[in-house]
C-alpha cells in the first residue's frame, strides 16, 4: 500500500542481482547508465540533463538577486522528466533497499512508475521507507555503516536534491568542496597545497568531527532549512526521509537524530547543517577575530585550518568546539590536532632542538613538510598506509581473477592502473 489506500504500481518482476546479505552498499549514489527499455522509454540524459538545469534557471536566477530570499513554490519543478532524469542517475547495480525493488525492475515499466511515483508525491500519497542497514570495511578494519535507500526514496530524494542545489550552491563558501556539483576531493586537495605553500601559515589544525551523520540535530536541521525553504511540502518530505528511520535484521530503529550515511540526500542535508554551524561562524571568525592570515578548506565533516600565529590557532580551536557543541556536535580527541606546519616549519624546530614537523591525514594522503631539489618548500603527499595496502591488496585480488585472461589483456588493465595512479599524483603537486 501507498498510504492512500490503494496498492503500489506493479513493478515489472524479475531476478534480483542483489541479495540481502552480499555487499553492495553505496556511500553515494553516483551516475548511473540509461541502458536498454529504460533508455527507449524515457529521455536521453543530455537531454534529460539540459531540461532539468533550464528549468530550475529561474530558480538560480532569483537566489542571486537575494541570497535571503525564501522560496515558498517548489514542488512543481518536481516534474516527471526531473524524477525520469534522477532514476537514471542512480547505479543499476546498487543494492537494493527494504522493498527489494531493483533498478532493473523498476526500468521495465519505467513510464508508468514514474507516473505513478509523481502523482503520489504530488498528493501528499508518498511515504518513505526506512533504509536497509548495510556495513562496509573501513581502511582501519572498522566497520561502516550505511542506510540503502529504497529504489523510489532514491529517486525522489535526488531529484529534491537538483532543486535545493539550485538555490544552495549560491549561498555554500568557497572553502567547501566536499559533494558539490563540479568540486572534488582533487579540488580540495589543490587548495590546501596552495594555501599552505603559498600563504604565511605556520600552524595546521586538522579537525574530525566524532559521528557527525549520525549528530545530525533534526530540530536544527529544518531550522536551517527554513531560512530558506518556506514550501512546507518541501518540509515535510524532508522530515520524512529523516525520521524514516533503519531496518536491521528485520528490526526497526526509529529515526530521532542523524541522517543516514548512503542517502542520497544525506551529503547535501550534512552541507547544509554545516554552512550555517561551521562554514558561516569561521568565515566570521576569520574576518573578524584573527590577528593574522588564516586559511580554510573542508571537505564534509573534515577540516583543515592554517594559521600564521599559534595564539589564533589556540583561540580558534577553543571557541570551534564551543560552537559545535551548541549544535549538538564534538571533535574527535584522536583524530583532532593543531601542529606546528608550514615553510619555515622544519627550520623553527630545527633550531629549537626539536624533531621534524609532524605530519597530518586528509582526504586519503599523508601531507609532509619537504624539499624540492632547489631547496624551496614543498608540500609532500604518500597515500595513506592503510589506504596504500588496502588498495594493494584490491589489485592483487584483481589480477588473481584475471589469470584466466590473455597476458597481454592483464597488462593493458594493469598499465591503465599504473597510468590512472600517475596523473592523479601529478595532479596534486602545488603549482
Amino acid at each position: 500500500m501507498n498510504g492512500s489506500g490503494k496498492s503500489d504500481p506493479p513493478i515489472v518482476p524479475g531476478k534480483r542481482p542483489n541479495k540481502p546479505g552480499q555487499l553492495g552498499a553505496e556511500a553515494v549514489e553516483g551516475r548511473g547508465g540509461a541502458e536498454g527499455t529504460a533508455g527507449q522509454q524515457s529521455m536521453g540524459r543530455t537531454q534529460g540533463r539540459e531540461t532539468v538545469s533550464q528549468a530550475l534557471t529561474c530558480v538560480r536566477e532569483a537566489t542571486k538577486r537575494n541570497k535571503r530570499e525564501r522560496f515558498t513554490s517548489l514542488m512543481h519543478h518536481v516534474t516527471p522528466d526531473l524524477l525520469a532524469w534522477a532514476f537514471h542517475q542512480l547505479k543499476p547495480k546498487a543494492a537494493p533497499g527494504v522493498d527489494g525493488v531493483t533498478w532493473e525492475e523498476y526500468a521495465g515499466a519505467l513510464d508508468g512508475n514514474i507516473g505513478d511515483l509523481h502523482h503520489r508525491v504530488m498528493r501528499g500519497a508518498y511515504r518513505a521507507k526506512p533504509s536497509r542497514r548495510q556495513y562496509i570495511p573501513k581502511p582501519d578494519g572498522r566497520q561502516r555503516p550505511l542506510g540503502i535507500a529504497a529504489l523510489e526514496d532514491k529517486i525522489v530524494q535526488r531529484a529534491m536534491v537538483e532543486v535545493l542545489n539550485a538555490i544552495y550552491e549560491v549561498n555554500f563558501l568557497g572553502f567547501s568542496y566536499g559533494f558539490r556539483p563540479g568540486r572534488s576531493q582533487h579540488d580540495a586537495l589543490d587548495a590546501l597545497a596552495y594555501g599552505i605553500t603559498y600563504r604565511q601559515v605556520n600552524w595546521v589544525l586538522d579537525a574530525d568531527i566524532r559521528a557527525f551523520f549520525d549528530c545530525i540535530n533534526h530540530d536544527w536541521m529544518m531550522r536551517f532549512l527554513e531560512h530558506r525553504i518556506g514550501n512546507r511540502r518541501v518540509l515535510r518530505l524532508i522530515a520524512k526521509w529523516l525520521k524514516a528511520g533503519v531496518m536491521e535484521e528485520g528490526t526497526w530503529t526509529d529515526g530521532t537524530v542523524g541522517t543516514p550515511q548512503g542517502a542520497v540526500i544525506s551529503p547535501l542535508l550534512a552541507n547544509i547543517y554545516l554552512h550555517y554551524v561551521y562554514d558561516l561562524w569561521a568565515d566570521h571568525w576569520r574576518k573578524r577575530t584573527a590577528t593574522g592570515p588564516m586559511i580554510v578548506v573542508r571537505y564534509a565533516d573534515d577540516t583543515i585550518v592554517g594559521f600564521q600565529r599559534h595564539a589564533d590557532a589556540d583561540r580558534f580551536l577553543r571557541e570551534l568546539r564551543e560552537r559545535l557543541a551548541a549544535f549538538s556536535l564534538d571533535l574527535h580527541p584522536d583524530k583532532t590536532r593543531l601542529i606546528e606546519l608550514g615553510r619555515h616549519a622544519a627550520q623553527r624546530r630545527s633550531v629549537k632542538g626539536l624533531a621534524k614537523p609532524e605530519t597530518f591525514d586528509v582526504l586519503g594522503f599523508t601531507h609532509i613538510c619537504g624539499k624540492t631539489g632547489s631547496g624551496w618548500f614543498l608540500l609532500v603527499r604518500h597515500t595513506m598506509r592503510k589506504r596504500l595496502q588496502a588498495k594493494l591488496l584490491e589489485i592483487k585480488e584483481a589480477l588473481y581473477r584475471m589469470l584466466h585472461q590473455p597476458v597481454a589483456e592483464q597488462g593493458r588493465w594493469l598499465g591503465q592502473v599504473v597510468r590512472t595512479a600517475v596523473r592523479f599524483k601529478f595532479a596534486l603537486l602545488p603549482p
